[in-house]
């Protein structure tokens, strides 16, 4: 497959002078975005309580969000590049509002759940179109870091805001305000996106839209996330759990097979098959798994462990939040054009991996100034600093008509490296856990003997399952430091590419 050349541009046009505060109103959305996948999760008892829902079926209230997002992020990319990214992104954020006040209000299990899948659904419409947005707006090399520097803190430190926010929503008010959060996030960044956001000219993708292409990784990307969601609460050897897994990759198989023929995919597999874009979506999925594992572990070592109340917990993620921002914005931005990309990815990880260490050492008495804090500090800071030229990279060199694709591909690599993380990790964690329990509750006799026991085995999981999150984080290291390759002056020369091209006429791909 070969694409015709755009024709010459003329002299690029001097850049948006509204960027910057298109960025306030972006980075409002996607921290929306990203405070809803950890702010239910603290509400989630009291929802449960409230509404009659059973212990089986709590968890649909997490999966049904998250197989709308992650089935829908290809479909949403590609919405944003045909049918313009701003209108995309407001109309994301006019439904996500819509669908959260249906959520608050809801008065029963199946109202919950569907607003739920509808968040997730707007949400794949409005997190790609967000992404691509900067990537169209930003064309200036040290603006480009600066950007995407704030955008990446957001991205990694979002979720535990979530968790702070959550807990003092839900001590102070209700479940309810979990939901309805998100409405005044979503007006303000409408509003400001519809005033302020100025799109550049002819770069969209008007090519017909791929249906076969959109049912098959929906489908399949469903069956994926659907898979390692089962498998934690059925497990893994689970007759259907093995059913989705296959069906998931022959579906996504399919997909592909039908991107490399289509006039116009979905997906065009320049977007995937670029080392660095394929070195940051493996790395970046990589490091989502062992991140979501360690921030659900966390949770509970506080509150079950260590009796912590929702709002005290999520103060206690506040240094991994600091460490992010100053990874981010601090180290990531100002080196992005003066230091390869893998220079900073491969040794940010390692960073993080080195912070997951030291919480491996966590015990039921374990001191949080003297293990957490410098733990959580490393992580956020190895994070940041990782985030922050993957989420410029992930767009390195994408056409502008492609952009909404490529930004789609970073969310699904995080969407679906939750759903792994969560599943795999609590699955080990669980099993160790049982383990020590068999091992040792025969030396206990009395009945604070035993619940010492169940306490001790907690932790046992939990450090069990974090130092399969550090192999996970050095893997992601050694990916960048084999696939990435990028330089300072790539960034650069792309940004310009971006620009030039920006009031170009695109032309159709065409299939040889």
């Amino acid at each position: 497959m070969s694409e015709t050349a755009p024709a010459t541009a003329a002299k690029a046009p001097a850049p948006d002078s509204n960027r910057w505060k298109a960025l306030a109103f972006i980075a409002i959305a996607q921290l929306m975005v990203v405070l809803d996948a950890t702010i239910v999760n603290i509400a989630l008892p009291s929802a449960q309580q409230d509404l009659g829902i059973s212990d089986g079926n709590r968890q649909w209230v997490i999966t049904a969000y998250a197989l709308a997002f992650g089935g829908l992020l290809l479909f949403g990319g590609r919405i944003a590049d045909l049918w313009g990214r701003k209108r995309t992104f407001v109309a994301g954020l006019v439904g996500f509002a819509g669908a959260s006040a249906l959520g608050g209000a809801a008065t029963n299990e199946a109202l919950l759940l569907g607003s739920r899948a509808l968040q997730g659904a707007f949400g794949a419409l409005l997190a790609p179109a967000a992404l691509s947005l900067l990537a169209v707006m930003f064309t200036d090399a040290k603006e480009r870091a600066k950007a995407f520097g704030i955008y990446g803190a957001i991205a990694g430190g979002g979720g535990a805001v979530g968790l702070i926010l959550g807990g003092f929503l839900t001590e102070y008010l209700n479940w309810r305000w979990t939901f309805f959060v998100n409405i005044p996030f979503a007006v303000v960044a409408a509003a400001g996106a519809y005033f302020v956001i100025r799109e550049p000219s002819g770069s969209r993708n008007r090519s017909p839209l791929d249906i076969p292409g959109v049912v098959l990784s929906t489908l399949g990307l469903v069956a994926l996330v659907y898979g390692f969601t089962r498998a934690e609460s059925e497990g893994w050897g689970e007759s259907m759990t093995i059913g989705l897994f296959v069906a998931s990759a022959l579906l996504l198989a399919a997909f592909v097979f039908v991107e490399s023929k289509v006039k116009a995919p979905l997906l065009p597999l320049r977007v995937i098959t670029d080392r660095n874009r394929g070195g940051i979506y493996l790395s970046l999925g990589l490091a989502i798994i062992a991140m979501f594992g360690l921030f659900l572990f966390l949770t509970y070592y506080m509150q079950v462990v260590k009796g912590y109340s929702p709002v005290k917990t999520g103060f206690a993620f506040l240094p991994m939040i600091a460490g992010m921002i100053t990874g981010s914005t601090q180290i990531g931005a100002r080196l992005m054009t003066r230091v390869p990309a893998r220079l900073l990815m491969g040794p940010g990880f390692l960073v993080a991996a080195l912070g997951m260490l030291v919480l491996t050492q966590m015990e039921i008495g374990s001191s949080y100034a003297t293990l957490f804090l410098p733990g959580m500090l490393l992580l956020g800071l190895g994070m940041g600093t990782a985030f922050m030229p993957a989420m410029s990279l992930a767009t390195l060199g994408v056409e502008p008509r492609d952009s909404g694709v490529a930004s789609a591909m970073v969310n699904t690599s995080q969407q679906v490296g939750g759903a792994i993380g969560t599943a795999l990790l609590n699955t080990i964690a669980a099993s160790a856990t049982t383990a020590y329990v068999k091992d040792h509750i025969a030396g206990a006799s009395t009945q604070s003997q035993q619940q010492l026991v169940q306490l001790q085995a907690q932790v046992h999981g939990y450090t069990n399952a974090i130092w399969f999150a550090v192999g996970i984080l050095v893997a992601a290291a050694a990916i960048v430091f084999t696939l990435v390759n990028a330089h300072p002056s790539d960034v650069a020369s792309s940004a310009g590419a971006v620009e030039g091209a920006e009031d170009d006429v695109m032309v159709p791909v065409v299939a040889h």
